[in-house]
């Protein structure tokens, strides 16, 4: 029976001495004139498994010529090495080569560059970054699900295609099943989307927000955790235009409420990764971004900032700093203000009651008429990692919104229900995944945190 390499490093007592067989893809071969050593790996752990293959085996020839990348599965016996770099090895009492791998493989033994590995995006989880990489991955994918979960919000698969338009940005895809060869005109000479499958225009979603409203209206507290898509056309090292979001929505929270999940979420994701993989943690504090663990460390320990946008404008306009974009009261703040904030308090800060010109339609007015009780999440080195806000509740306030902003009503009728039958205080955000995972690994461009990422002039595989 196979025994999967993780096994081995975490049961190691419960194996030494005994018989093994493992499968694996070799990672290296040194062959020498009487033994070598295989480097393999299984994926079921971020360590390689080291193999002692001797000249008494039948097929050393051949287990001497087998190349990097080829599978095998060897069965030998597990002998503790205390006095050795690995805490163990398999000396091989057979290999067995199940798939050969040429020798022009493109993940050879040295280091590749990730503008390279980009172009094998189906062969670079091979490599120790992106196995560090996509482990933690999956596993802040858990973290998150648990602490939603344990705390008894409902998870809500809200759909990939509508016709909402959830910012008003105009940045969704468009679907269609016409033929652009053939397309149906109305009266007008526009296309005539009433012959199309939905009977009216559709997108791709660019947020679940709005329909995640509607069931926190009947739930209390859910979240969404899904792919979501943008037709931005930036090639920054930030953005993608196929990306995942997580975003809760909850009933009866105000904006306070909201920064005290956000807060709790983020540290329980982040200790949940530090703790279910030391390894890859240890590997990008080492390789990727020198401090990885320290800062890590320290935002599970810290207590979050809150200060409202205006004070924070404040506090920029009085640093002695050349600012490449001058801080306005009335404007967002760049990464530079980010980074200069976050330092400035030396941890993470909510900026709350942003001015409400530059904000959603859905996000709650303040009293003073200029601002909204919306708020975002700036983390040391990365920047915005959330934003969120208390949902307008008052239907007369919100409609005079989406009329001063222009935002079209009649496709969100639905949306609007929620006011009207039963509204209440709710309050929700946003949290892009790949800018966890950044964070989380260092790693600095979007595009190394997504499998096969989709970004401007890019959709390979």
């Amino acid at each position: 029976m196979r025994t999967r390499i993780v096994e081995l490093f975490r049961k190691t007592d419960q194996y030494a001495s005994r018989e093994v067989t493992v499968c694996g893809w070799v990672r290296t071969n040194r062959s020498q004139a009487q033994f070598g050593f295989l480097n393999i790996n299984d994926g079921s752990f971020f360590e390689s498994l080291q193999v002692v293959y001797e000249q008494a085996l039948d097929n050393f020839d051949d287990i001497s010529k087998i190349r990097v990348g080829a599978s095998v599965q060897v069965t030998g016996t597990l002998v503790l090495t205390p006095d050795m770099p690995q805490p163990f090895e398999v000396k091989a009492t057979s290999v067995k080569l199940l798939g050969d791998c040429p020798e022009n493989y493109p993940i050879q033994p040295k280091r590749h560059t990730r503008e390279f590995l980009r172009t094998v995006a189906h062969l670079r989880p091979r490599t120790n970054l992106f196995s560090a990489v996509f482990r933690v991955r999956s596993v802040a994918a858990m973290a998150i699900h648990k602490y939603f979960q344990d705390r008894g919000y409902v998870y809500v698969h809200t759909p990939l295609i509508t016709g909402a338009d959830c910012e008003g940005s105009d940045q969704m895809f468009k679907i269609t099943t016409f033929n652009f060869n053939d397309l149906p005109l109305d009266d007008e000479g526009k296309v005539d989307f009433s012959k199309d499958l939905f009977g009216k225009q559709s997108f791709i979603t660019g947020s679940g927000q709005l329909q995640g409203e509607t069931f926190a209206m009947a739930f209390g507290d859910i979240y969404t955790f899904g792919p979501t898509f943008r037709t931005e056309n930036s090639n920054t090292q930030t953005h993608a235009n196929e990306f995942w979001m997580i975003e809760p929505e909850m009933a009866f929270c105000d904006l306070e409420g909201l920064m005290d999940v956000e807060e709790e979420m983020l540290k329980y994701a982040v200790s949940y990764v530090l703790e279910h993989c030391p390894e890859e943690i240890t590997f990008c504090d080492k390789f990727v971004s020198k401090g990885l663990k320290d800062k890590l460390d320290a935002i599970v320990n810290s207590k979050f900032v809150r200060i409202t946008h205006h004070d924070v404008i404040d506090i920029l306009k009085a640093a002695d700093v050349k600012w490449e974009f001058a801080p306005d009261y009335g404007e967002d703040i760049a990464k530079e203000h980010e980074r200069y904030i976050t330092e400035h308090f030396g941890g993470p800060v909510f900026v709350t009651d942003w001015p409400k010109d530059i904000k959603a339609y859905y996000m709650k007015l303040n009293p003073d008429g200029k601002t909204v009780a919306a708020v975002d999440l700036l983390v040391p080195q990365a920047g915005e990692l959330m934003g969120g806000s208390q949902r307008e509740e008052d239907l007369d306030k919100l409609l005079s919104r989406m009329d001063e902003m222009g935002v079209d009503k009649e496709g969100i009728d639905w949306y609007l229900d929620t006011r009207r039958y039963g509204g209440c205080i709710h309050s929700g955000f946003g949290m892009g995944f790949e800018r966890l995972i950044m964070y989380l690994t260092g790693v600095e461009n979007i595009r190394d945190v997504i499998p096969f990422p989709r970004t401007p002039r890019s959709c390979d595989f």
